[in-house]
């Protein structure tokens, strides 16, 4: 049983309309969704942990007869790092360490200068005070997930990191446990869903408010967070994951194949995209994934992102297929053709770049060390994976000398008093003789 994939070529009269077909997704936020998730979120405000109880019972069949029982804390993580065995172990540390290595580097400083009036001027950088890190549970674990939201947030100097998490049946893997001893989690709530962020957001008697929330999830999760900011920041309203291929021909179709794979199993509405100007290739992978596809674990799911939202684009040249990649702004980008590392510069609308046919999205997933959170619906116009500075909050600061302040006083009343602000103008005067005296 062959998949069905899109054919497309770029010289086709037809092409842009059949790639804005491609790019079109289903519209996610129902009024349905929006008044459920309202719902919810009201409750928890409302009734506070007892409602978060009751939801929790409701969706999750969790056993817990308090939120009491449903709190974990470091005693509890460091046993479940403790309890793996070696080589798991070995790899969930190497990942933690090349994580923490690369977001060390994005930290901010304060800094300040001093300007020819003696004015210092300049930025606090300060640590938010407490965040939430959603991470998904239910049908798999996501230990990455755990890594990369709460370790920037742990270089980044956070007072407190709580993460919550979904327990069907009061079922909590271990290795997700295990990544929050490694990434400087504080406690654990195993709740999930729309009631996980509003508890959040809101604060309960048992869960305290954060400043902010971060992590993934499901469509219900997704709409909480959209709902709840404001009140609190996100990181983003995450859409289907995406991976768009530049290829020329120099990597095994057997490897461009796996990588499209790599992000259709995600769901059915990932998106998995190859462009390339060699006809001949696009065949040769076509039939791989033909080959492969029946031997995959996750082949319905493959299947149907593929049909869905799958493409195997033929472009003129490797011009052609950057401009193209420009447009679309994906999530991952991996350019798998010779000299790659020369036209870097050239790709400036993605979330990751992965730079030579070695190079696969996987590895970015779990221990390259950049943060896998990135802009997915070509957000990447806008947004940036996250990071340390996600969770750092900078205060502009200002220190005027006695001739700066008038100096820049007599500037501030002419605009203040061009924009009819009276007030403005007068507390900006009354600087100019260092407060001296009636103003003007």
């Amino acid at each position: 049983m062959t998949a069905a994939i899109r054919r497309l070529n770029a010289q086709s009269p037809e092409f842009a309309e059949q790639l804005s077909e491609l790019l079109a997704r289903p519209e996610e936020r129902d009024s349905g969704l929006a008044t459920t998730v309202a719902d919810i979120i009201a409750s928890v405000r409302e009734r506070g942990d007892e409602a978060l109880l009751q939801l929790t019972r409701r969706h999750d069949e969790h056993p817990a007869e308090s939120i009491d029982a449903m709190m974990l804390g470091r005693s509890d993580m460091t046993a479940a790092l403790a309890g793996l065995d070696r080589t798991t172990r070995e790899a969930l540390e190497a990942a933690a360490e090349r994580i923490r290595d690369y977001h060390l580097r994005q930290k901010a400083e304060s800094w300040s200068f001093e300007d020819a009036l003696g004015n210092r001027l300049g930025q606090q950088v300060t640590p938010m005070d407490r965040v939430g890190i959603y991470v998904p549970g239910g049908k798999a674990s996501y230990p990455s997930s755990v890594l990369m939201n709460a370790i920037p947030a742990q270089v980044a100097g956070v007072g407190e990191i709580i993460m919550t998490v979904p327990a069907p049946k009061g079922a909590l893997e271990p290795l997700v446990l295990a990544a929050g001893a490694l990434a400087g989690v504080d406690r654990i709530i195993t709740v999930g869903g729309a009631q996980a962020i509003a508890a959040l957001a809101y604060g309960t008697s048992s869960v305290p408010k954060v400043d902010k929330i971060v992590g993934p999830g499901n469509r219900f999760v997704a709409e909480a967070k959209r709902q709840v900011f404001g009140r609190v920041g996100i990181d983003m309203v995450a859409g289907p994951s995406e991976i768009l291929i530049i290829a020329d021909g120099s990597a095994p179709a057997t490897w461009i194949a796996m990588d499209l794979f790599s992000q259709a199993e995600h769901d059915e509405q990932a998106q998995a995209i190859l462009i390339s100007p060699d006809e001949s290739y696009l065949d040769s992978v076509e039939a791989t994934i033909n080959d492969s596809l029946g031997s995959m674990e996750r082949e319905p799911i493959i299947r149907a992102a593929l049909a869905n939202r799958g493409a195997l684009i033929k472009v003129d040249d490797l011009d052609s297929a950057i401009a193209l990649s420009n447009q679309l702004a994906p999530e991952h980008l991996e350019l798998a053709f010779d000299g790659a590392e020369s036209r870097v510069a050239e790709l400036t609308v993605a979330g990751a770049i992965f730079v030579g046919s070695v190079s696969c999205e996987a590895l970015g997933d779990y221990c390259a060390g950049p943060n896998h959170v990135l802009p997915t619906s070509a957000t990447a116009r806008f947004s940036s994976p996250l990071g340390v500075y996600d969770f750092q909050k900078r205060s502009s600061v200002i220190q005027c000398s006695e001739l700066g302040a008038a100096t820049l006083g007599r500037i501030a009343s002419v605009l203040a008093r061009g924009e009819s602000l009276e007030a403005h103008a007068r507390s900006a005067e009354l600087r100019i003789a260092g407060g001296e005296g009636e103003s003007p």
